[in-house]
């Protein structure tokens, strides 16, 4: 076996940063097209699902969320205790330890408990829309629907819900592309959220209740419990797992079905399609875009070496349309069976922790606004995030449908 460096080999230039949404599709399919790995200008990318798959699932590659101040390049802190810790960015037995016990709290049948709370709150944000024929759907319905879900999954009270959103809206900076900016909006609504919810679960210490918070506090494993500090941070996690990733995605997928009307339709008249349609518009134009992973140590992956520190982006837009993978990758279909599952929730040990309350609350919401606004078109142009955003999707979406 020949052992090559991924520093000496001649790789294709994959650039997609300020590329609009369709041309950054058509630059990884013509660097896929060459060869499986191409060179960035942080370091290195895959975009075929087999190699993104292989990269996600690899423990030796871990997530850059760990190492983002210094991708920033901002200086190290002296106190690494400063730092708040994520099951985002924990590896090894740290994160497995937390995965393993709190994976019971994070099942369908968790986030099926909410079902009716989104169908609820998705037609009360129609109802305000549906008479105009118009809206701009980003602040309409897509910025104020996840919230209650995710505030009566922790237990918070209806009154504290503007609370969550900013806070959501501010920690999810950390994606932006401008921590050195953002950063002390980030720290300030962390330190926030944290000290709401640490009161929140001294209180579901004294009186457990039917919530996420009390579930947390129920688990143990082996004598195994979490600590205050570690509920609040998944807490944290969940803030951001279940708001502005549902928030873009919902946005990204009605984006895609004002493109292809009868699609729309045929969700209207046969609601059962719903789970197809939520896995079919997340590959086909998914939220989250990429990952970044870098080497812990020396990684030798097809007869490749990755020193130590290479950074390795996992193109999940190009996995999603992989045409070894995918028959006809570029054709948005929501009759197709995909014997693939689409890759914008990841892949492996950080495989997104909120994936099935994200799935409830956009299979609710698109059957819904399906019915309730038909003969859906686009009443201008759509204004999109800029690229670098880690967290994608339309800044506006102008609507236009037929009034109730």
């Amino acid at each position: 076996m020949t052992v090559q460096l991924v520093h000496d080999i001649d790789l294709p230039l994959l650039q997609t940063i300020g590329m609009e949404r369709l041309d950054a599709i058509a630059a990884i399919d013509a660097a896929r097209a060459q060869h499986w790995l191409a060179r960035t200008d942080m370091g290195y990318c895959v975009t075929r699902v087999e190699d993104v798959t292989a990269v996600l699932r690899d423990k030796r590659f871990h997530s850059a969320l760990s190492i983002l101040p210094q991708l920033s390049g901002l200086p190290e802190l002296e106190d690494r205790s400063q730092r708040r810790r994520s099951i985002l960015s924990m590896e090894g037995e740290e994160h497995a330890r937390l995965r393993r016990l709190v994976a019971p709290a994070f099942t369908p049948l968790s986030a099926n408990r909410l079902r009716p709370t989104m169908r609820r709150v998705l037609g009360e944000l129609v109802d305000g829309v549906v008479a105009d024929g118009a809206c701009e759907f980003v602040a309409a319905v897509c910025e104020p629907y996840p919230i209650p879900s995710i505030c009566e999954l922790l237990g918070a009270p209806p009154e504290d819900w503007k609370l969550f959103s900013m806070w959501a809206t501010d920690i999810f900076r950390i994606f932006n592309g401008t921590l050195e900016v953002d950063l002390p909006l980030i720290d300030r609504a962390s330190t926030e959220l944290t000290a709401y919810v640490s009161d929140m679960i001294t209180e579901r210490r004294a009186a457990l209740r039917d919530d996420l918070l009390s579930d947390l506090i129920a688990i143990e494993e082996e004598g195994d419990r979490l600590s205050t500090e570690e509920m609040a941070m998944l807490a944290q996690a969940v803030l951001m797992a279940g708001t502005d990733t549902t928030r873009n995605q919902l946005a990204c997928s009605v984006a895609v079905f004002a493109e292809h009307p009868e699609q729309w339709a045929l969700l209207a008249r046969q609601p059962e399609l719903a789970p197809r349609a939520v896995e079919e518009s997340m590959r086909y134009l998914g939220a989250v875009r990429a990952t970044v992973r870098f080497a812990a140590e020396d990684v030798i992956y097809r007869d490749v070496l990755f020193p130590k520190g290479t950074i390795v982006s996992t193109a999940l837009a190009g996995a999603n349309r992989d045409p070894e993978v995918w028959a006809q990758p570029n054709v948005f279909d929501i009759t197709q069976e995909r014997g693939t599952a689409q890759m914008t929730f990841g892949s492996g040990i950080h495989f997104c922790l909120g994936a099935a309350l994200a799935r409830a609350e956009l299979q609710e919401a698109l059957p819904i606004l399906a019915r309730r606004m038909p003969g859906l078109s686009l009443d201008g142009a759509v204004e999109w995030k800029p690229a670098n955003f880690g967290i994608w999707g339309p800044a506006r979406l102008p609507l236009r449908f037929d009034r109730a």
